[in-house]
């Protein structure tokens, strides 16, 4: 019961992990989109450049945060890829004007991120 008393959440740390993590994926989306304007990348390529921005920017998360937090770093970077895709979630259905619903595209997008976010902390 002790142990739980002096448990303490690192809101700034997640918060700045998460900063983070949305830099990576600003970065590579912007690389993703001048290749797309310069080469005239096909769907299914631009789709992957999407996923593996998704997984990459996760990962690095999850790596980030394992680092920082030192124990537990799998819940740690699991945590991570949960927030990361509360987010996109949220800001994708506030783009949409149309009524939400719940696809194969959302459950696979959130098993990425949270798997590579776990990942990350475990490798950290």
């Amino acid at each position: 019961m002790d142990k739980m008393k002096n448990t303490k959440i690192p809101v700034f740390t997640i918060l700045k992990v998460l900063i983070l993590s949305y830099v990576v994926t600003a970065v590579m989306l912007l690389l993703l989109a001048a290749l797309l304007f310069k080469l005239e990348l096909s769907e299914g390529i631009v789709d992957g450049g999407i996923v593996f921005t998704y997984v990459l920017s996760c990962f690095l998360g999850g790596f980030v945060m394992g680092k920082l937090q030192k124990t537990r770093k799998f819940l740690w970077g699991l945590a991570i890829g949960c927030m990361y895709y509360i987010v996109l979630l949220a800001v994708s259905l506030i783009m949409k004007q149309e009524g939400a619903q719940v696809t194969g595209d959302l459950l696979t997008s959130m098993a990425l991120c949270i798997g590579s976010g776990m990942l990350g902390g475990m490798l950290s």
